[in-house]
C-alpha cells in the first residue's frame, strides 16, 4: 500500500466515522501503522491481517482511537492505558490529544520495547510501565493519579473494576472499547462507577465506547438523562 493509497483509504475510512483527520495527524499515524506493520513481521503485536483487510485494521486500529478521543474530557491532563499491546488505542488517541500525557501499561517485554521505539519513532513522549497494572495498584505514585483509564479487550468484571478505579481521581473516568459481543458492565458498575454512556466507535465492527465515571462522596448512581 502506497502512502497516496493510505491516506485515500485513511481519509474514506474517516469520513465514513465522521472525524477530522488533518494533514499533519494523518502523517503521524501512517508512521505508526507502517512502525506496527514492519514490527509485526517480527513479534505478535496484532491478530489484524494489515494488508489484506487493510480497511478493518485501518477501521480498529486508528479510526477506533479517533473517535474515542473525543470523549476524553477537555480538560483532562493524565490518561493511563491497560494492556497496551501494539500500541492501539493510545499511540492514536495520544497523537490525537498531544497535550494529553499518556502512560502505557504492558506485561509483556518485547510489546513494551515496541511501545518505547513508536514513542522515539513519532517523537512523542509516552510512558510505558512494562508490569501488569496489578503490580501498579501498590505503587503511590498511581493511586488515584489519571484523569481517564482506557482499556481494549479485557474481562470486565466487579475485581477489575475495583482495580482500575484506584488509578482514577474522583470524577474521573474510564473508556471501555468494546466489540458486538462485549460484555454488558451494568451489573457490575454499582457502587464504583456512574455509567455516562455508550457511544458507537465504527459502525462496520459494531464496536462500542462505554463511558463510566468514578464517583464522588454522594454522587447518585444513575445520572439523569441530558436534556
Amino acid at each position: 500500500m502506497t502512502t497516496r493509497e493510505f491516506s485515500d483509504r485513511l481519509k474514506r475510512r474517516a469520513k465514513k466515522a465522521d472525524v477530522p483527520v488533518p494533514g499533519p495527524l494523518l502523517e503521524q499515524l501512517e508512521a505508526y501503522f507502517r512502525l506496527l506493520e514492519a514490527w509485526n513481521a517480527k513479534i505478535n503485536l496484532t491478530a489484524l491481517d494489515l494488508r489484506g483487510d487493510a480497511d478493518r485494521a485501518v477501521d480498529r486500529l486508528l479510526i477506533e482511537p479517533l473517535v474515542a478521543a473525543r470523549h476524553i474530557d477537555q480538560a483532562a491532563k493524565h490518561v493511563i492505558d491497560i494492556g497496551s499491546g501494539g500500541g492501539s488505542p493510545a499511540i492514536p488517541m495520544k497523537l490525537a490529544r498531544p497535550d494529553v500525557a499518556f502512560t502505557l501499561v504492558e506485561a509483556k517485554t518485547r510489546k513494551c520495547a515496541f511501545l518505547r521505539e513508536a514513542g522515539r519513532h513519532l517523537k512523542v513522549d509516552l510512558r510505558v510501565e512494562t508490569a501488569r497494572y496489578e503490580v501498579l495498584l501498590s505503587r503511590p505514585e498511581f493511586h488515584e493519579a489519571f484523569d481517564v483509564v482506557t482499556m481494549r479487550a479485557v474481562r470486565v468484571d466487579p475485581r477489575v473494576l475495583l482495580g482500575l478505579q484506584a488509578f482514577l481521581r474522583a470524577g474521573g473516568e474510564l473508556l471501555l472499547f468494546r466489540g458486538a459481543a462485549g460484555v454488558e458492565v451494568q451489573s457490575a458498575v454499582m457502587p464504583l462507577f456512574v455509567e455516562r454512556g455508550t457511544y458507537t466507535l465504527v459502525e462496520s465492527l459494531q464496536s462500542r465506547l462505554v463511558v463510566l465515571q468514578k464517583r464522588q462522596v454522594g454522587q447518585p448512581i444513575f445520572l439523569p438523562p441530558a436534556i
